[in-house]
């Protein structure tokens, strides 16, 4: 009996290192302690960690905090059904809930919809207008954009979705959705393994928030931090750089990542889904998908002397175009790439205004998953409203 245990254990763990190996978010470090550990890119590197550390990780924890304990608070599923009574208010109230940064909001109406509870112009109001988890990266750092974004988004999003309801109302099969979380991936489920690092992770950035959050502050009110805290610069910078690492480090570990969902989108977390936990959860992931952007700048200019602002801004109207394009694909790994590249200033406003109405975050994985066809739909007619608004912002004003 002890002998069947113990070889129970062994291919349990063989099991569990077997899919360690084939986890694609370990990438990410890998890259990240190669590039620490040669000599021409280690500054750059621990530069890039500390500033996206503080700068970013830490203000988009506390902006998503704000957000996930008050969303506890407030049944967004119950005032959705609410807005339903009203058919005239459906698909506003879809933009509405789909501009709210992160994806809930869009991933409520995909479902509502898969359960034949709204129509498919709410869908398309909802997806057109969501940002995903890029928006609390934009309202973090630029908080004026990042409200203009998502006011034009609504905007735009209700009115493709009246015009959707109107000539094209898809009626697809609808099918009763018992678990979202499944559909969204079928390798969400988490090991003893991962529920532990998760636990770790929520610790981490619960407690490591207050210093991080204090030294942000004071870089941007460009106060000297050593005068308050005592510490040297360096040493702050340094220990951005290590907590950085550590949260990206945290981040490869939390689930298999064995797909590409799983990569370019943050899995909810399994229950109970307390505000801190998801807080954290979103937080790293956007720290990993940032440090990337910020990483593939740098790196670049560094190495090929080329100036990204100057290319992107010769390259004109093909630069919005690919970030249209960009828009289309799954998950928010993608769309931050293009935030973080516009607030340094690579990339002009018209493909971030086209990037965030074409782009459908998370939400379009549960879509893909449940209504294939609604979902590629729905895609299509989110495209046009990318194209005239970034264009048109594009032609008429840069």
């Amino acid at each position: 009996m002890t002998t069947l245990s113990s070889r129970g254990q062994m291919m349990s763990q063989g099991i569990q290192q077997h899919v360690v190996w084939r986890n694609k978010r370990l990438i990410f470090p890998f890259v990240l302690l190669t590039l620490l550990a040669l000599p021409s890119t280690r500054n750059i590197t621990m530069a890039v960690l500390a500033d996206a550390f503080y700068q970013v990780a830490a203000f988009v924890y506390v902006s998503m905090a704000l957000y996930y304990f008050l969303s506890e608070r407030l049944n967004l599923e119950s005032a959705f059904s609410r807005l339903q009574q009203h058919s005239w208010l459906e698909v506003g109230g879809a933009a509405l809930l789909g501009a709210l940064p992160g994806c809930g909001g869009a991933i409520v109406v995909v479902t509502q919809y898969t359960k034949g509870a709204v129509s498919f112009g709410a869908v398309v109001a909802v997806l057109t207008s969501t940002m995903g988890d890029a928006a609390f990266l934009l309202l973090a750092q630029s908080p004026a954009d990042g409200l203009l974004v998502m006011a034009i988004s609504v905007v735009v999003g209700t009115l493709s979705g009246l015009v959707v309801r109107k000539f094209h109302n898809y009626k697809g099969k609808h099918e009763d959705v018992i678990n979202v979380s499944k559909s969204r991936s079928q390798s969400s489920k988490l090991t003893p393994f991962h529920k532990r690092i998760v636990r770790l992770v929520t610790r981490f950035w619960f407690w490591s928030i207050a210093p991080a959050f204090a030294i942000a502050l004071c870089m941007a009110l460009q106060i000297a931090a050593w005068i308050h805290f005592g510490i040297a610069d360096e040493t702050i910078n340094l220990l951005g750089t290590v907590l950085g690492a550590s949260a990206i480090l945290l981040w490869s570990f939390c689930n298999s990542g064995t797909g590409y969902q799983s990569v370019a989108g943050e899995e909810p977390p399994e229950p109970p889904e307390t505000w801190q936990k998801k807080a954290a959860l979103d937080t790293q992931f956007v720290l990993s998908w940032v440090v990337v952007a910020f990483l593939m700048f740098e790196l670049t200019v560094h190495f090929l002397n080329i100036d990204l602002v100057g290319l992107f801004d010769s390259a004109g109207a093909i630069t919005v175009g690919a970030a249209i394009l960009i828009g289309f694909l799954p998950g928010c790994g993608p769309q931050i790439l293009v935030t973080s590249l516009y607030l340094q200033g690579a990339v002009p406003f018209s493909a971030q205004l086209g990037n965030a109405i074409s782009n459908d975050g998370d939400a379009l994985f549960p879509a893909i998953a449940l209504s294939p066809k609604a979902a590629l739909l729905a895609t299509v007619y989110s495209a046009v409203p990318a194209i005239i608004v970034g264009y048109g912002y594009y032609f008429l004003f840069e």
